[in-house]
């Protein structure tokens, strides 16, 4: 067998079947709830070379079903050791999961319980974002797999709650996010403490040059799996380019939406206070949206996408926190509200769409500054993007009308920012009390106060009445 197994969409046998591969009958039967019979290119290539024990880097385009390519063999794989025993000692770690995001994290595990609900094996999940003490518990009972992203688990490591001595299989998902996010020392910490014989696996639609280096670092004479030309993009993915100013990006995307009549969309963003900002827009245009960013909690994270998937939300704006895996059933359309500044990015964010075959839209916005941003895009999935004019789409310019200096002598009423003082020509102008442009005024006397002259004429025999102090001050006390 070739170390290097190329592969295209159109080679895999529509013939073959998950019954072909030798799956226990309690997978087949999970994958029968799922409505799986046929396996996707990337599955059929991996699953047989995965039961083989190899070391694999598998490379697909997004969306095509990398998780059951190595979820699957990996249930298959423990099935040897999976009993009913109540004993945690019983249950070691002996498959573990990496992923960089939380959501991603959440994702696969709810996949890996689904592909193993009828056997005896355990699985869970840990992230940060949410109380250790459920998952502490988890895994002190005794778990056979573990999905996780790398800073909490090492948490739980150093907690003594997790044990990865007995790890027989090591999953790395995504792991050129996990670079791109600075795991590359956690990544590693965590290698030394598993096992020197164990089986590593790669799955990324992406493999850049640091990828292959980490790669060539810890994994054994690797088979190398490619469906389809890497870094490329689904071919039933429409991808258009509109250029519109910077500063009516906004109205743009609440006008393809309207103009579309989009119900659910996934709206991209490069900064936090952008998505925020873009979401309440929105909001503002009458579209139900919400965002997801790093600084949200973890529970406004998994309920904004739970509501997204429900239909609750009609458009989630994301950063690229939720670029990955995560995977919305029939998702018609994905929109760049900026250009991602790292060009595969843009492979994993339009692969929220088209996903399992369907068809789908990926839209994007651009300015002139975004010319770098977009020939390195092009460069990366080797073809150019058409660029078309947003059709109905009028932008509203804030010098389209200014208030006129004579506004106020024609009779027109005065703009806002006249009415609090501001001008609409120079700085904001400070509002000045009456009050204070009064020419002074003496006080008036009073019939308790004596004038100047009255107490220079006042005889000097005059005793100055003393100001009684209370007893507590040192006064004398009333007799």
């Amino acid at each position: 067998m070739s170390d290097t197994q190329l592969a295209s969409m159109q080679n895999a046998a529509p013939a073959v079947r998950f019954e072909d591969f030798g799956l226990s009958p309690d997978i087949l039967r999970a994958l029968a709830d799922q409505g799986y019979t046929h396996p996707t290119p990337i599955q059929a290539e991996a699953i047989p070379i995965v039961l083989q024990g190899r070391d694999v880097m598998g490379a697909a385009q997004t969306g095509t079903g990398k998780t059951a390519g190595f979820s699957l063999p990996i249930i298959q794989s423990l099935l040897e050791h999976a009993n009913t025993s109540a004993s945690p000692a019983r249950h070691p770690v002996r498959a573990l999961i990496l992923t960089p995001t939380r959501e991603l994290a959440d994702q696969v595990a709810d996949n890996v319980k689904a592909y193993s609900r009828h056997t005896p094996l355990r699985a869970t999940v840990v992230f940060g974002g949410v109380d250790m003490a459920p998952q502490t518990a988890a895994l002190r009972a005794g778990v056979e797999i573990v999905i996780a992203t790398p800073g909490r688990l090492l948490d739980h490591v150093q907690q003594k709650t997790l044990n990865l001595g007995q790890t027989q299989i090591l999953v790395m998902d995504e792991a050129d996010r996990m670079l791109d996010m600075g795991f590359l020392p956690d990544l590693q910490r965590i290698i030394n403490l598993l096992p020197k014989q164990r089986q590593n696996l790669m799955f990324s639609a992406t493999f850049s040059p640091d990828i292959k280096k980490l790669a060539a670092s810890f994994l054994q004479n690797p088979v190398t799996i490619e469906v389809a030309r890497s870094n490329a993009t689904a071919d039933n993915v429409t991808q258009v380019l509109y250029k519109v100013e910077e500063e009516a990006k906004r109205d743009a995307i609440a006008h393809i939406i309207r103009d579309r009549g989009l119900k659910q969309v996934i709206v991209f963003s490069n900064t936090k206070i952008g998505a925020s900002r873009l979401s309440r827009h929105l909001e503002k245009e009458g579209v139900k949206a919400s965002a997801i960013h790093g600084d949200k909690t973890q529970a406004e994270r998994m309920a904004a996408l739970e509501a997204f998937k429900q239909g609750t939300i009609e458009v989630l704006v994301a950063t690229d926190v939720a670029a990955r895996g995560l995977d919305i059933a029939e998702l018609p359309c994905v929109i760049n509200f900026d250009l991602p500044y790292n060009a595969e990015d843009y492979v994993h964010r339009i692969g929220r769409t088209g996903r399992a075959g369907a068809s789908g839209d990926a839209i994007s916005l651009y300015t002139d500054k975004d010319t770098r941003l977009l020939a390195d895009i092009e460069k990366l999935i080797k073809h150019n993007i058409a660029r078309l004019q947003l059709s109905g789409f009028v932008p509203q310019r804030s010098s389209e009308r200014r208030p006129r200096r004579d506004d106020s002598e024609s009779g027109a009423s005065p703009s806002r920012g006249a009415q609090y003082g501001r001008s609409a020509y120079g700085p904001r102008k400070e509002k000045v009390d009456p009050w204070f442009l009064k020419p002074y005024e003496p006080e008036p006397s009073t019939g308790h106060a004596e004038s100047d002259t009255a107490v220079a004429n006042k005889p000097a025999t005059t005793k100055p009445q003393k100001t009684k102090v209370a007893a507590l001050l040192g006064g004398t006390p009333k007799r």
